[in-house]
């Protein structure tokens, strides 16, 4: 039985405790979490140790996994203290707010090269990561172009949006990095960022409602993503990858395909999966299992410390910009 300690036990970290305690290889040990609520929560559900202190979590040598689900801020900590004590490691995105923290993290990642998964799901989801196949297979021939929606079906809190680092760094990061897997070691090199918001809250927490983004790589495949904080027909996610010869197309998750036809409505479909837990869970459990094979050592992790460390330079790129109100150039 592999031991994990789950740092962090709000609504992502309560959603992967779920998980982990699903599967047969995998046993929460440890709940480091600071409000007394959850962790009377987390103890009561899977009987296991709450603590304050995470350094004794740390030094515990029964500890095989590390998974942070805790707040942004915390992860880059979290993780040196993972890599000093030889644990693998789980950290959800981003990894930080600031580049600068991130690259010396990633200096130290380098020279010691330990067991690291991001948390960044869409790579898991088997609708978009098998499009990933069948472009290496060379079914559309060579890639042009890229095209990403993601809208959620409703803003989360003002809370929230406030610590998140804004739509570019908490929503369209996951983006960013789809566009990555796709394109390969074809690395992106421009970058332009355009926003609206139609909300006042928006301008009063400096953050925004919409954005679109165009990029383009150094062998000049178009990427488009198009984010949208809300979307009144439910969580909307879409993949297409056009190319020479065709296209490839991952689209929403409804319900059930069932569809009904009467006199006011033909074709009349289920509504989407309602967000990114229901949408994503396969996505979330292969993942999962990854990481057990991670930790083994059989596989090499699908989402790496450079990809993040990436996804937020692009992100970052997308602010300069937006304040400077041109493309960038990376």
């Amino acid at each position: 039985m592999i031991n994990i300690a789950l740092l962090g036990f709000g609504r992502i970290g309560q959603m992967h405790a779920e998980n982990i305690n699903k599967n047969k290889d995998l046993k929460i040990l440890y709940v480091y979490e600071k409000k007394e609520l959850l962790r009377i929560k987390a103890k009561k559900l899977y009987n296991c140790k709450t603590e304050l202190n995470y350094n004794k979590i740390f030094e515990d040598k029964k500890v095989d996994i590390i998974f942070i689900s805790s707040p942004t801020n915390t992860h880059i900590n979290f993780i040196e203290n993972g890599i000093k004590h030889k644990k693998t490691i789980f950290c959800e995105k981003p990894l930080d707010l600031s580049i600068i923290k991130i690259k010396k993290t990633f200096n130290i990642v380098k020279k010691i090269k330990p067991k690291i998964q991001l948390g960044f799901n869409r790579r898991y989801d088997p609708g978009h990561y098998s499009i990933k196949k069948d472009l290496q297979k060379n079914k559309i021939g060579k890639l042009e172009k890229i095209i990403i929606t993601s809208r959620d079906p409703s803003p989360p809190s003002v809370e929230y949006l406030k610590s998140s680092g804004g739509i570019f760094r908490d929503m369209m990061i996951h983006d960013f990095d789809l566009c990555r897997l796709y394109l390969g070691k074809d690395e992106i090199d421009e970058v332009q960022a355009f926003t609206s918001s139609f909300e006042p809250i928006y301008s009063r927490i400096k953050d925004h409602e919409l954005a679109v983004v165009t990029m383009k790589s150094k062998r000049g495949v178009l990427c488009v993503i198009t984010n949208s904080r809300h979307c009144s027909f439910g969580y909307d996610q879409r993949v297409e990858l056009f190319g020479k010869k065709g296209m490839l197309f991952s689209g929403n998750k409804k319900m059930d395909s069932t569809e009904l036809f009467n006199a006011n409505q033909s074709s009349a479909q289920k509504p989407f999966l309602n967000f990114f837990i229901e949408r994503y869970n396969d996505a979330y459990n292969i993942q999962l299992k990854e990481l057990v094979e991670l930790h083994k050592g059989k596989i090499k992790s699908r989402s790496t410390f450079e990809d993040g460390y990436i996804a937020l330079k692009l992100a970052n790129a997308c602010y300069k910009s937006l304040r400077l109100k041109k493309t960038i150039k990376l």
